[in-house]
């Protein structure tokens, strides 16, 4: 959003509208306010009401430029009370969302969407919405069933890659006993393959990438090892045309995350180090690069530069991120056969997330890092 959104001309009729914030979740000094905002995912995004400070908006993702500007007029009309009709469901839809009462909003939701005209403009963000919270409650039927209604209105808009890919993740995770979960799977494929291949679509490059990894969940799922690879294939292909497209070196680093996955997916991790490396030199202060160097290396099994990588890292990571470098340098002293340093990374890893105050502390971290290092003895 930074390298791309930020700076499109076209937002900037909004620039005096908001009082802008970015907010550092890594930092201890944010906790508070990541708590109360109940941060979930990054990035999201809130329009908040100034007075009384609550949320008005939230929307979860990324955004094209039109899209966050429909995002932006939306926060505004909902601040000012300025709604009507389903408009105004909306608003209190919106409203229970960015409190986090998944349940009520959801509610809410179906109303407006049910009540709303075909080309009601604020379908895609409701549809989105309602998935995500729905996804909280893990009601994988509903937003299954919920993508494949949608469908048909959303396949030519933004949304469309999102809504399919949800709707996918939402049939895989059905009980293997479920009526409708093979029948579902292959529709929501069907439809997302569609998606990710139509290269007039408009929509956010982060969006078409996660649906290229529902797509190989669901490969997985099917067992098809040669379809799997096929999609990481395509995957890796997408990713490095977006990224040879890029005008900075910070355009060019956002992607560097999921090609090091599509090669890894592929076998090839050697594919990622030349793009780690140039965006190591061109992003001194960013952790990342070194980080996914040592995953990288890790993935070859050249375990010394991957362990220097790792130092590399851990100078400048901070925050719960500090977390996935830490187990990441545990995997590499066990790949050198060094248990004993192992054990000390974990129990550095154990130590620092029980350190993180409330709203970074996560529960189900700590109880992965203790499972690791019951699994030595």
């Amino acid at each position: 959003m930074r390298a791309f959104v930020f700076t499109d001309p076209s937002l900037a009729r909004h620039a005096g509208r908001f009082v802008w914030l970015a907010l550092d979740t890594e930092k201890p000094g944010n906790a508070a306010l990541r708590k109360r905002l109940k941060v979930l995912a990054l990035p999201t995004f809130f329009v908040l009401d100034p007075t009384d400070e609550k949320v008005a908006l939230r929307w979860v993702g990324g955004a094209t430029a039109p899209q966050l500007a429909h995002i932006l007029d939306d926060g505004a009309r909902a601040v000012a009370h300025g709604a009507h009709g389903v408009d105004a469901q909306l608003a209190r839809a919106d409203s229970l969302y960015g409190e986090g009462e998944y349940a009520a909003a959801a509610e809410r939701y179906r109303a407006a969407l049910a009540a709303a005209p075909v080309a009601w403009p604020h379908r895609g963000r409701a549809v989105e919405s309602l998935l995500f919270a729905w996804s909280q409650a893990d009601r994988n039927e509903e937003c299954a069933l919920l993508a494949l209604a949608e469908l048909p209105r959303m396949r030519h808009t933004s949304s469309a890659g999102n809504v399919a890919a949800s709707g996918l993740d939402a049939a895989i995770a059905l009980p293997a006993a479920h009526p409708r979960r093979r029948g579902l799977i292959d529709t929501l494929e069907t439809a997302t393959r569609e998606i990710v291949a139509d290269t007039a679509l408009v929509m956010a490059a982060d969006d078409r990438s996660g649906a290229y990894i529902a797509l190989l969940d669901a490969r997985e799922d099917a067992g098809d090892t040669d379809g799997r690879r096929g999609v990481a294939a395509a995957w890796a292909g997408f990713l490095e045309g977006q990224a040879a497209r890029a005008r900075t070196p910070e355009q060019r680093a956002v992607f560097d995350s999921h090609r090091l996955s599509a090669y890894i997916e592929l076998g090839e991790p050697a594919r990622a180090i030349p793009m780690l490396e140039a965006s190591e030199r061109d992003l001194p202060g960013d952790y990342n690069p070194p980080a996914r160097l040592a995953t990288a290396y890790k993935a070859m099994k050249r375990w010394d530069e991957a362990l220097a990588a790792s130092d590399r890292a851990m100078a400048k990571v901070y925050g719960p991120r500090m977390l996935l470098v830490l187990q990441t340098r545990a995997d590499i002293f066990a790949g050198r056969g060094d248990s004993t340093a192992t054990r000390a990374t974990l129990e550095q890893a154990l130590q620092t997330a029980e350190s993180f105050p409330a709203g970074q502390r996560s529960e189900s971290s700590i109880a992965a890092i203790r499972k690791k290092l019951a699994a030595l003895h």
